[in-house]
């Protein structure tokens, strides 16, 4: 097999080859929900709480049907619909389960939360509807930080959860820390709040939901990560069987983690779909994006760590507090980040003694579901400052002192009981360094006091099986996926996934692997995600898992797809099966060779020529699962950026990326996921906060106060590859898809500190105000 885009080896994996769905993408043929048109399609609109924490006295909706174009609206307690429900399996005083109601009835705890829903011949009818909506409050006392939520008398956002916390974990405790903290030379201590971020898929959510009468079938079509999740939900809500749902995703643009959880309003809409036998869409405006979808990141950490005279560190004691908004979510549970926090904070370093608390806190906010990272570009950040600190007080170098303590012997232990398999932490480190001097960049700190340098290692743990989540004690407990292949008559294959793709590219990636496996081109493999009814079971994407899990169950099953074609070729042929291989497109044996098309023809249409025991047609079906601590991709970041003394503006000038997630299978996307999630960093580290007042009414309602980075804020990035194959995944890939996310603010923030070296002032929150760089610049103008 040779192609033009071929490696010269002739493999495909570790080919930077077109990305196959662009042409679609591209040209305006993708098909994307808010495209799927219906014979008398409905349009559905919320009406949404305007009160952050109240007691709904009366819902009147009496107005809104009697509105020109409007066809129903239904309150809570007209549809009587089944809560959803997260669980972890931990005790009481642990895990506070809450129900999140699909429509809120005798509360609502967040502005935004919906109320009753709508639906109209067209959405502007819909939107007329909303208006003439009657809803009495009583209003209750908000709770709007995690510092109100946890002061004594605090309101209650749920009742059933005391001081408002979900979740209070504390994983680790070593023997014997606080003696290590009192016999230490040098002590830190990093006091870091987070802001609260939307993930900002380009499509927002959306369905389009209709009853199949001819296959008793409620059909959904909806943007989401996790279609068989969605699928039980709505199951149990509308009080259908699982096998009467089915859920359909078309196109997506984007999802970064926001599209992982189960939300409310599809559910709702499905459940009108099935009430009226009319088919209803919903697709969600930018307002409400911005407002009353799910929000991620606010974290606030208090952590002191302990170094020996040669900076070495020694322990490390940390406090985890996350506002995870009104309600838990579907299914990770509102203990999604303290829980990530708290088991992986030692990341890339050696800690040999470790203490953590980690907490959700509940508040009247919109609620929280995972953002691309999930914690990491918070406790990286955390962990980041300890070294900068660190450094500073002991007189030393910031890199040296992460050379001195960064895991260099794999398989490493870690005091969080993870086993950490082998990468290029130290390589990293040391290529990004020199990158930066190589450029001339440190030459330009030396002067200029106005520019900075700042770096960030870490790792990214990937490809979490199920015996990392059922760590976590989920009561829904992901991890493996499922392959199912097939070979046509004309020797084409069409491949399955239980992973889903939102951009990332699922469908060359994975027609790669198994192109490489059969021997075909990478085009005559058709890679089929995103449909409850032909897939056999998936838990959708997240957590960097779609190569390392559902990329090695598609390489599985097309492997098992390999040796049933040699068998039957080897049969037909009267030669040994061992003495046959894949080919280009068929099995040889010597000189002699069989096309696919022609085991294939065999396979279907003359099954009387198969070997005994050898049913017809040419399936496989494989699963993979990851037992262990799954495989941890690691990078550094480096970044220089220049202050404005004028304005406290900060420009970056140049951004390095070193990264390894084992072996690419496509450089070129791997590339453009780490200069996306760098970007999302970047957002994060010094534009994007959703903000809400002292009543809990939200502050960025639109792209005028939610700060979106433009292209003009956001670097050319200089990406290099290193390379630590993993031993057990498909290929030695890692997961790649949220380590730029969660290197960039630690190192945007410890290159402003750097910038800011002269004056005397450490700034340790992100986003970065601009109003203290601007201070701390002024005021040191002023002293000089």
């Amino acid at each position: 097999m040779s192609g033009p885009h071929l490696r010269r080896d002739g493999a495909w994996v570790g080919a930077s080859v077109p990305r196959r769905e662009d042409p679609r993408l591209l040209t305006g043929r993708g098909r994307f929900v808010d495209d799927i048109r219906l014979p008398g399609m409905l349009h559905a609109a919320f009406v949404r709480s305007t009160e952050a924490h109240a007691r709904i006295l009366s819902v009147d909706l009496d107005g809104v049907r009697t509105t020109p174009g409007v066809v129903a609206a239904y309150a809570a307690a007209d549809l009587d619909l089944h809560d959803i429900v997260a669980l972890l399996d931990r005790p009481a005083h642990e895990f506070v389960p809450t129900a999140m109601p699909v429509l809120a009835r005798d509360k609502v705890r967040f502005v935004g939360e919906p109320v009753a829903i709508v639906v109209a011949r067209d959405p502007y009818a819909a939107e007329d509807g909303l208006e003439a909506a009657a809803v009495e409050y009583a209003p209750l006392p908000p709770v709007v930080s995690d510092t109100a939520a946890l002061a004594d008398g605090a309101a209650l956002v749920h009742e059933e959860a005391p001081r408002n916390t979900l979740v209070d974990v504390s994983l680790f405790a070593t023997e014997g820390i606080d003696a290590v903290f009192d016999a230490a030379h040098t002590v830190v201590e990093v006091r870091t709040r987070t802001g609260r971020q939307n993930a900002l898929p380009l499509e927002t959510r959306g369905a389009v939901a209709e009853w199949d009468d001819r296959d008793e079938q409620l059909r959904v079509h909806t943007c989401t990560q996790v279609p068989h999740q969605v699928r039980t939900v709505l199951a149990r809500s509308v009080g259908l069987l699982e096998k009467q749902v089915r859920v359909i995703v078309p196109d997506m643009g984007g999802g970064f983690g926001q599209k992982c959880v189960v939300g409310r309003e599809e559910i709702a809409a499905a459940a009108v779909a099935l009430r009226l036998r009319t088919p209803v869409k919903w697709i969600e405006d930018r307002h409400d994006a911005l407002t009353a979808s799910f929000l991620a990141r606010e974290q606030h950490y208090t952590v002191r760590a302990a170094f020996d005279a040669g900076g070495t560190i020694q322990a490390l004691d940390a406090d985890v507090v996350c506002d995870m908004g009104a309600y838990s979510c579907y299914p990770f549970t509102a203990g999604i980040e303290p829980l990530m926090a708290s088991a992986e904070m030692p990341g890339v370093y050696r800690v040999p003694s470790y203490r953590v608390r980690g907490r959700a806190v509940t508040t009247n906010k919109a609620p929280t579901a995972p953002y691309r990272g999930v914690s990491r570009p918070q406790y990286v950040m955390v962990m980041e400052r300890v070294m900068e600190k660190a450094a500073r007080a002991l007189g030393m170098d910031a890199v040296e002192l992460r050379r001195r303590n960064v895991i260099t012997d794999f398989p490493y232990r870690g005091v969080n009981g993870i086993t950490y398999d082998p990468g290029s932490y130290r390589e990293s480190l040391d290529l990004c360094e020199q990158v930066l001097r190589d450029e001339g960049w440190f030459d330009r700190r030396d002067a200029d006091a106005t520019v900075g340098i700042g770096f960030a290692c870490f790792s990214e743990r990937t490809g979490y099986g199920s015996g990392a989540f059922a760590q976590r004690k989920m009561a829904v407990v992901p991890g493996f996926d499922v392959s199912e292949i097939r070979m046509d008559l004309d020797g084409t294959v069409s491949v399955t996934s239980g992973t889903l793709s939102h951009g990332q590219g699922h469908e060359t990636t994975m027609a790669q692997l198994v192109a490489d496996r059969l021997g075909i081109g990478y085009d005559q493999v058709k890679v089929v995600q995103g449909d409850t009814d032909r897939i056999l079971y998936g838990w959708g994407s997240f957590a960097s898992r779609s190569i390392t899990i559902g990329g090695s169950a598609v390489a599985a099953s097309a492997e098992q797809l390999g040796t049933q074609l040699r068998e039957i070729a080897a049969h037909l042929l009267e030669v040994d099966v061992e003495s046959t291989e894949l080919d280009g497109g068929g099995v040889r044996a010597g000189d002699r060779r069989l096309s696919f098309a022609e085991i294939a023809d065999v396979a279907y249409l003359k099954a009387h020529l198969l070997p005994k025991g050898v049913g017809p047609g040419l399936t496989a079906t494989a699963s993979f699962d990851v037992g262990g601590d799954g495989t941890f991709s690691n990078a550094t970041h480096g970044v220089v950026v220049e202050l404005d003394p004028g304005t406290g503006g900060v420009q970056i000038l140049r951004y390095v990326c070193v990264e390894d997630c084992g072996v690419a299978i496509n450089p070129k996307i791997v590339e453009g996921q780490a200069r996306g999630g760098i970007a999302q960093g970047i957002a994060g580290a010094l534009f994007e906060e959703v903000r809400y007042d002292d009543a809990g009414q939200p502050l960025a309602p639109s792209f005028m106060e939610y700060k979106v980075p433009t292209a003009a804020e956001i670097p050319d990035v200089r990406i290099e590859h290193l390379e630590t194959p993993c031993a057990f995944t498909a290929n030695g890939a890692k997961g790649a898809g949220e380590g730029g996310t969660i290197g960039a603010p630690a190192a945007v923030l410890n290159a402003v500190n750097d910038a800011l070296r002269t004056t005397g002032v450490e700034l340790d929150d992100t986003p970065i105000p601009r109003e203290a760089i601007y201070r701390a610049l002024e005021s040191a103008l002023e002293a000089r």
